[in-house]
């Protein structure tokens, strides 16, 4: 069994749950899975971003204590709603979670109104909702800044203050590994156009079809026919894939169940957007690689960030993860002689 071309890049991807009355422990659980994945070899970890839920809320600050604890995974996010956010507060809390890392954040974006706005939108923009612009012009500003363009028209010293006209601390290359959760045709072929990098994920919009492999299949093909770097563009594909080689017979009908409870939403194309769901991939190490080397999406990848299920719970992440790392990535070709620094 040999995959269409080695996987190169192995990573998972985490919601991070906390308990409200307790939320440490759930923090501190997510920070202890990041270095666990480190020492497995994974090469990126990507946190989810929940506002207002019992999932990571921040998870830049929560990357910037992972940035102490480890020295070699990429540390990522899939992805930061911008709707959410300051730009040009945002520019600098990248920045400065890059530095502390030693360059090895690989930010994720979406735009568009946050869900939900309206139940709150006076606490998040009290008196000026109406009039935020939500578009892709807002991450466009976010790159411009962290690219090093300049936001202020003074630079210089004042008193014993030293200014400068761009975001400090300038984090170079950063603007560089953007990346953008695109799951229309609309969005990839702006991602492509403007030359971030693509998180495609386990939902898509359908054009037409209810065959997620297939729609998958033709997303990455278009990101990568309007990309300039063509064949040689980055795309990240994320799925939730759940080994059982070393799970015990309990956590395998658990998983089973869980996997089953999912299901129907597979195979139809949901609301007027048409939105279509993988399905979960449950199974040995060799049954998951084999459904993986028989995909069409799959076939131009090589960089994977696979999703842990939300509600499952540490020992669970820590079977699977173990039986990615050590089962399942070598049977797509990943191995360690393969690791990006």
């Amino acid at each position: 069994m040999s995959a269409p071309q080695p996987l190169r890049s192995l990573g998972f991807l985490t919601i991070g749950l906390f308990d409200r009355a307790d939320p440490r422990p759930g923090h501190e659980a997510t920070l202890a899975i990041i270095e666990r994945a480190e020492r497995l070899g994974f090469d990126s970890a990507w946190l989810r971003d929940r506002h207002l839920q019992y999932g990571i809320s921040s998870p830049l600050t929560v990357l910037a204590a992972a940035s102490q604890r480890t020295s070699r995974i990429r540390l990522g996010t899939a992805v930061i709603p911008l709707g959410f956010e300051n730009p040009f507060r945002l520019a600098e809390d990248l920045a400065t979670v890059d530095v502390l890392s030693g360059g090895r954040l690989e930010p994720g974006f979406s735009v568009g109104p946050p869900r939900r706005l309206d139940e709150f939108a006076d606490a998040l923009y009290p008196g000026t909702a109406d009039r935020e612009q939500f578009g892709y012009e807002r991450l466009s500003r976010l790159r411009g800044y962290l690219a090093g363009e300049r936001v202020s028209s003074f630079s210089g010293v004042e008193g014993i203050e030293e200014f400068s006209e761009r975001i400090e601390p300038h984090a170079a290359t950063l603007a560089e590994r953007l990346w953008y959760g695109a799951g229309s045709r609309d969005s990839t072929l702006w991602a492509a156009q403007n030359g971030f990098h693509l998180l495609t994920s386990s939902v898509i919009q359908s054009t037409g079809s209810t065959d997620f492999d297939a729609e998958q299949d033709a997303q990455i093909r278009l990101f990568r026919e309007h990309h300039a770097d063509g064949a040689q563009a980055r795309v990240s594909q994320g799925l939730v894939v759940i080994p059982t080689d070393s799970a015990t017979a309990e956590q395998r009908s658990r998983y089973l169940a869980y996997a089953a409870s999912r299901a129907p939403r597979v195979g139809v194309a949901h609301g007027p957007k048409g939105m279509l769901f993988a399905p979960d991939l449950v199974g040995t190490s060799a049954e998951i690689a084999e459904t993986l080397l028989s995909s069409r999406a799959f076939a131009h990848v090589d960089e994977v960030a696979f999703a842990l299920p939300f509600t499952f719970a540490e020992a669970d992440y820590i079977q699977i993860l173990e039986d990615i790392a050590g089962v399942l990535a070598p049977l797509l070709g990943w191995s360690p002689s393969l690791h990006q620094p």
